[in-house]
């Protein structure tokens, strides 16, 4: 491929981010955008010079010109577009999670396989140069042998209620990036999984049936022992480190902030506070994803984060909330999704 031809379903904020970051690839051309509601994005479609929009996303996939989508609409409707797109020899993109089942998922990933397009799941952290680097590190021996991972991951403040109740929960929808990355840094399957959940910032997120203080530990299948700790609320930003530790040493990547500039006084020691939230702090993260999966398919290369990525991510999830509510370590028999088999125990 010397061009690729995008349509975009679902315009929300990150269906938007999207749109932005594809302008920046010279080789995609943005046709098309789907959403429930247009009518208020006309402007908006001028703007970005989108010439169609359109409330069916299955416009998009009857149009022989579109070579790609992006599947930026809710969770709910993921494995059924996945499903769809792929039948009408689309490649593509699709916002975490696949679906909120592990079942749906794998049907929706064995209908990719059969039809041979491209999945890329959007698990943009992977893109971060910081935590890129952490597991380059990893990879080359610098640390040597991985003994523990520390990952922390909390938001600045928590979603409106009305997320709360369709997002999935807190291990599916917040701590599912934190699944991936550990997956990612360790380059190790996880086979056991211990939650534990609190309400300790907003009442209503429990009588949503959420969380939104959680600490879940890992053991992986290389023997090493990972911990990750998820809060809604950060006081003071948006707190994204991730730590390897090994037999030889340690990587460690810190939060990003507005400068490195650190004041010393009298008084005490002053630095800026973390980027306020994912989109300050994963700027070039989102572009890279884009364009990598733009350079997947000019190239015909394998994705970076495939659907197998998604399908275990979303298993560790599970496998938190079943922990979480019966307060017991769940295992995780090993599965694997490759390019042309799906292999289930």
């Amino acid at each position: 491929m010397k061009k690729i031809t995008v349509g975009i379903i679902g315009a929300g904020r990150i269906g938007k981010l999207h749109v932005d970051n594809l302008k920046l690839i010279p080789e995609i051309t943005i046709k098309a955008v789907s959403d429930v509601v247009v009518d208020h994005l006309q402007q908006w479609a001028a703007d970005k010079g989108i010439p169609t929009l359109t409330t069916n996303y299955q416009d998009l996939l009857a149009d022989p010109e579109i070579d790609a989508v992006f599947i930026c609409s809710p969770t709910t409707t993921h494995a059924q577009i996945i499903k769809e797109a792929a039948r009408a020899k689309k490649h593509i993109f699709c916002e975490k999670p696949v679906s909120f089942s592990v079942e749906e998922t794998i049907e929706a990933l064995h209908t990719v396989k059969e039809e041979g397009v491209k999945l890329q799941v959007g698990f943009n952290r992977r893109f971060d140069p910081n935590f890129k680097k952490v597991r380059n590190l990893v990879q080359q021996g610098e640390v040597g042998q991985p003994h523990i991972l520390k990952i922390t991951s909390r938001d600045p403040q928590p979603p409106s209620i009305e997320y709360v109740q369709t997002s999935g929960g807190l291990f599916m929808d917040m701590m599912i990036h934190d699944f991936d990355m550990a997956r990612y840094v360790m380059n190790s399957e996880v086979v056991e999984v211990s939650a534990h959940g609190t309400t300790l910032i907003n009442p209503a997120i429990a009588e949503a049936g959420d969380v939104d203080t959680a600490i879940v530990t890992l053991k992986f299948a290389n023997g090493a022992l990972g911990v990750i700790d998820n809060s809604r609320q950060a006081v003071y930003g948006y707190d994204q480190r991730v730590e390897v530790f090994g037999a030889k040493g340690s990587a460690t990547a810190d939060n990003c902030r507005p400068t490195t500039v650190e004041v010393s006084t009298a008084e005490g020691v002053v630095k800026d506070k973390p980027l306020y939230f994912f989109l300050e702090r994963y700027t070039q993260a989102y572009i890279e994803e884009v364009s990598q999966f733009a350079q997947s398919l000019l190239e015909d290369q394998s994705v970076v984060c495939s659907g197998n990525d998604g399908l275990q991510a979303e298993r560790i999830a599970k496998a938190a909330k079943e922990s979480f509510e019966t307060g017991r370590p769940v295992k995780i028999e090993h599965t694997e999704l490759v390019e042309d088999k799906v292999i289930l125990n």
